[in-house]
């Protein structure tokens, strides 16, 4: 298997170089499942675990390899097996918070060049949806590009693109159709060689079906959208990396109703710039755009040039990321305290000795 085809390129050598001089191989993990990894190497296809040093020094989610992640390897090739030394450092990763009241990170892909934001053209239509994901996708180091699937299925197509453009300044956006094959060239400009592109979208948006689409083949299993509600069922349970003919990568993952965001402070004024400019002429520089004299947001709903369901989101999106940040602030002092008793446990028992 060629290493270029799956991105390796002249810095990721320059990284791996003190491992390479080592004997060591390089691999790009593929998937995951149960804390075993398939990672995709020169030698083909192989099952990896992680090794024990690897394992002892992660002390969070964030420290095991993920799906797009340029990881160390020992082959055992006769056994069509690799253990995990290490890993080179990401150059963009997509993350949010676990699911449940664990504040912990999740990391969906890494190592991303585009990400295409998939939302369905039928009546799953969210603009809500597309301003959450376009948030973690700033934060990701990726460049997000918005895909509209399922064109043939939809009748008010100007109405829907105006919706995404006022809420996606500046993002391209693609109509397309995987069944009629109608806006699939100009998907493949971003699935270049050595390009890799993660699918991000809700279930039954049609990924499955586009990455069949993209890769010419049916490499992925597709199931149709319940009639009631145009939503999908899971079709994909895991993170999966792709490799395509043209020479591109495709990441697709499992479908995401509910997003989390995982530290998009700084992405949200990239996403509301609309509201962060009407913010810089508001008479106090900390309005909070409720109450107070001479709020220019404020002026813009009432005169139309702002809609109130996008303030609205603004503001939900905004206590959300609060909340996230008083929780992380709160279990990095629970981990300090937890770090600083181990210190105190190792210096008695060293004192006894």
């Amino acid at each position: 298997m060629n290493l270029q085809t799956l991105g390796f390129n002249q810095q990721i050598e320059e990284e791996a170089q003190s491992f390479l001089a080592e004997g060591y191989s390089i691999g790009r993990v593929s998937s995951e499942f149960k804390g075993m990894y398939k990672v995709l190497a020169e030698n083909g296809e192989l099952l990896a675990e992680i090794s024990g040093k690897l394992k002892f020094q992660a002390n969070e989610r964030q420290d095991y390899p993920a799906v797009g992640d340029w990881v160390v390897l020992s082959v055992r090739e006769e056994e069509g097996k690799a253990t995990i030394h290490a890993i080179l450092p990401r150059k963009s990763k997509f993350s949010r918070k676990v699911a449940g009241h664990t504040t912990e990170e999740q990391i969906v892909a890494t190592n991303i060049d585009t990400i295409f934001l998939v939302q369905s053209l039928n009546n799953d239509f969210n603009p809500r949806r597309i301003e959450r994901y376009l948030i973690m996708a700033w934060e990701s180091g990726a460049n997000p590009v918005i895909v509209l699937s399922k064109l043939d299925l939809c009748e008010d197509l100007e109405d829907k693109i105006l919706e995404v453009e006022n809420v996606a300044f500046g993002v391209p956006i693609h109509p397309v159709s995987s069944k009629e094959r109608i806006g699939i060239d100009a998907l493949y400009e971003y699935v270049s060689p050595g390009e890799t592109v993660a699918l991000l979208g809700s279930s039954g948006v049609g990924k499955s079906s586009l990455i069949n689409t993209l890769v010419g083949d049916e490499v992925m299993s597709v199931k149709e959208v319940r009639e009631d509600d145009d939503r999908g069922r899971h079709t994909t349970t895991h993170r999966e990396l792709i490799p395509i003919p043209s020479g591109g990568i495709l990441i697709d993952t499992p479908g995401m109703r509910e997003l989390q965001l995982w530290e998009s402070e700084h992405s949200m004024e990239q996403s509301f710039e609309d509201i962060s400019a009407l913010s810089d002429q508001c008479k106090f520089r900390d309005c909070t755009h409720n109450q107070e004299p001479g709020c220019a947001v404020k002026e813009a709903i009432q005169n139309g040039t702002l809609k109130q369901d996008r303030l609205d989101s603004y503001f939900k999106l905004q206590r959300e990321l609060e909340y996230l940040e008083r929780k992380a602030d709160k279990r990095a002092q629970l981990q300090e305290k937890e770090r600083w008793k181990k210190i105190a446990g190792d210096r008695t028992r060293i004192h006894r000795r």
